[in-house]
């Protein structure tokens, strides 16, 4: 029996050391049937001609600008995989992930998304060895979303939900994702014997990138995707907590934020979709992450 195909798709930008390391462990995955596609956001540090002359079988799809989340969607495009698995340029799967996966996904044809159990790489070798206990995390309390370090996907769910949105830039896009995932009829479960390893950062290395990008884009989450009432009952909320934690924090970031979200709001034109209330109630969308940097 041949394995279905499986695309491995991996964003990069400028950080050649971690995408090599990364590309090295996934020749260990135990998995045969692999497409490796990385595609490049305009790297200007090596990282092109690293990936040409070290992997050369790896799919190496070049951008000439940084571009954000969409040149993801033109390696899912481009993927040939019946399933894709999403990593960042300094995350991978454990060797036995893929596997696993796909084994989850041909038993059950509701699964629209697996997510990884995305752990850190700098405790790797504390717990690499450890027996792995094949569970998934399930609540009739709440749905779930999934870390874009380490997620598998129907590549024809994914398409048909129109894959990352694009006008999000940075952040959120996977949560964004997920509504659309859940609206469609499919189910994401986390399964906490599909690992991914990925290199949490000590600091915020993207200093006012990360809260700009995610307050932004916490507006433009609950305007595309909540029920009207409950859309303008958080859009409130958000706008208040904005103020509030500008003041805390003594800084602007929020308040740019939030005035993007409104200057650019016609990025979202014809792109608003109210799932439904169940699972507007029900997934869990962490708006106080946005407010977290500067504490």
């Amino acid at each position: 029996m041949i394995s279905p195909l499986v695309t491995i798709v991996m964003l990069s930008w400028n950080r050649k050391d971690d995408v090599r390391e990364s590309l090295t462990r996934i020749r260990d995955i135990e998995y045969q049937n692999l497409e490796i596609i990385v595609v490049d956001n305009g790297s200007t540090d090596g990282t092109l001609e690293m990936i040409e002359v070290d992997f050369p079988k790896v799919r190496l799809l070049k951008m000439f600008k940084n571009i954000g989340i969409e040149a993801y969607n033109i390696g899912f495009e481009n993927a040939k995989g019946e399933y894709l698995v999403i990593i960042d340029d300094d995350s991978f799967p454990e060797k036995h992930a893929i596997s696993r996966m796909v084994e989850r996904f041909e038993k059950d044809p509701e699964l629209g998304v697996v997510a990884f159990d995305v752990r850190n790489y700098y405790n790797y070798d504390e717990i690499k060895n450890e027996q792995e206990i094949a569970a998934p995390a399930a609540s009739s309390s709440y749905l779930m979303s999934f870390n874009g370090a380490g997620a598998g996907v129907r590549k024809q769910v994914f398409k048909r939900v129109g894959y990352y949105p694009e006008e999000f830039f940075l952040y959120n896009n996977e949560l964004d994702s997920a509504f659309r995932i859940l609206d469609s009829g499919y189910k994401i479960e986390f399964f906490s014997d599909i690992i991914a390893y990925h290199k949490f950062s000590p600091t915020n290395r993207a200093s006012w990138r990360a809260p700009f990008y995610y307050t932004r884009n916490a507006f433009w989450l609950i305007w595309k995707n909540y029920p009207l009432d409950m859309a303008v009952k958080q859009t409130l909320n958000l706008i208040y907590d904005c103020f509030y934690y500008s003041m805390e924090q003594k800084t602007m970031v929020y308040i740019k934020a939030m005035c993007s979200a409104f200057f650019h709001a016609d990025k979202l034109k014809e792109k608003r979709k109210p799932v439904s209330r169940h699972i507007a109630e029900n997934l869990r969308v962490p708006f106080n992450l946005s407010f977290t940097f500067f504490r």
